[in-house]
């Protein structure tokens, strides 16, 4: 496969992405193995991603934190932002399970009814409406089983609906805010698979958002204090040597976490949950008719200066954003515009 490039949301330029593993994944998910069940069954398996976790990330006869930490400053991350001094983080896993100064260095949107941002990653925003100038969901994930399962039937109350996937590279912060204030509706996890989410991966017919286990929140945020644009429903999903996602919501910084429940009220921006570590999706969607998206998110989608190995329609590339957790995502539909700011940042005026 060719190149697979993204937009730096923060200076408009193209960026070439360097995929872990790439030629490995690319072999498993070609079409001529895809139908291999068995192979399938072991690539996706909890054991098998188990094991790679622990060899990758918690392995302490190697001294695999430094290779990390080399491995992040590459993709150019800041270890200023870090809450712990680097010298204290011993594992790899220590480095990615790593917490941010989140309330100096990913700033909220100064409109408070905006929705922001879920994490750190790289994002694709579309709508159900078979009108959509983009639609992605048969690429990307089956809609209905994706957020029931055999149990629940949310599905419906989302359909035609706008939607944000949110692809976590291995270098990302991995962490995940709250992108709407609100009550917490339903919460559930479903059953899976741990398919890697390459983007080789998810062109392929594995679809793996709707075939991994996954924990879904359901949010009610037409009440008070809460963010005002209907239902929300945020789907985390794991994926290769993502085994766990711990629900650990905080009111303030990092501090007193707690697990989600329902009648639970969770403000914007704040921490949610956390994968255990590796690349991972966040998918949040919104209710028919009742938000807007940011216009650079909108309009880099279709960037001819970038190539993608997503595509859409007559093989259309469509481009992803790099986002950062708290920046603003979209806005109801119902109130003000948008207008575009220097660096990426969308406002209200």
């Amino acid at each position: 496969m060719g190149p697979h490039e993204y937009i730096d949301r923060r200076t408009g330029q193209v960026c070439r992405e360097h995929l872990l593993g790439d030629r490995i994944i690319s072999a498993l998910y070609a079409r001529g193995l895809e139908n291999a069940s068995s192979i399938m069954r072991v690539a996706s398996s909890c054991r098998l991603s188990s094991t790679l976790a622990f060899l990758n990330y918690d392995n302490l006869l190697r001294n695999n934190a430094t290779s990390t930490l080399r491995y992040l400053a590459k993709n150019g991350v800041d270890f200023s932002e870090f809450v712990e001094p680097v010298k204290n983080l011993r594992t790899a896993r220590s480095v990615f399970e790593r917490q941010i100064r989140f309330w100096e260095c990913r700033p909220m949107p100064a409109e408070e009814s905006a929705i922001v941002c879920p994490a750190d990653a790289r994002v694709l925003v579309a709508s159900h409406n078979n009108n959509s100038i983009i639609f992605l969901k048969e690429k990307y994930f089956e809609f209905e089983e994706l957020l029931d399962g055999k149990q629940h039937k949310w599905s419906q109350e989302f359909d035609g609906g706008e939607f944000a996937i949110f692809r976590l590279t291995p270098e990302k912060y991995h962490y995940v805010h709250a992108p709407v204030s609100g009550i917490v509706k339903d919460f559930y996890q479903i059953e899976g698979g741990y398919h890697s989410c390459n983007p080789s991966a998810i062109v392929s017919l594995v679809t793996p958002h709707s075939k991994n286990r996954r924990v879904v929140s359901i949010i009610q945020t037409d009440m008070e204090g809460g963010t005002g644009v209907g239902l929300v429903a945020i789907v985390e999903v794991v994926a290769l040597m993502i085994g766990q996602i711990l629900q650990c919501y905080s009111e303030r910084k990092y501090e007193r976490p707690c697990e989600l429940k329902p009648g639970m009220f969770i403000e914007r921006g704040q921490p949610k949950s956390l994968f255990r570590p590796g690349s991972s999706s966040v998918l949040v969607f919104f209710q028919r008719g009742r938000v807007s998206f940011c216009e650079d998110l909108l309009q880099n989608r279709f960037r001819r200066d970038a190539q993608s190995r997503f595509s859409v329609g007559l093989h259309q590339p469509v481009v992803e954003t790099e986002v950062a957790a708290r920046s603003p995502l979209a806005r109801d539909l119902r109130s003000a515009r948008f207008i575009q700011t220097v660096g990426g940042g969308i406002w209200v005026t």
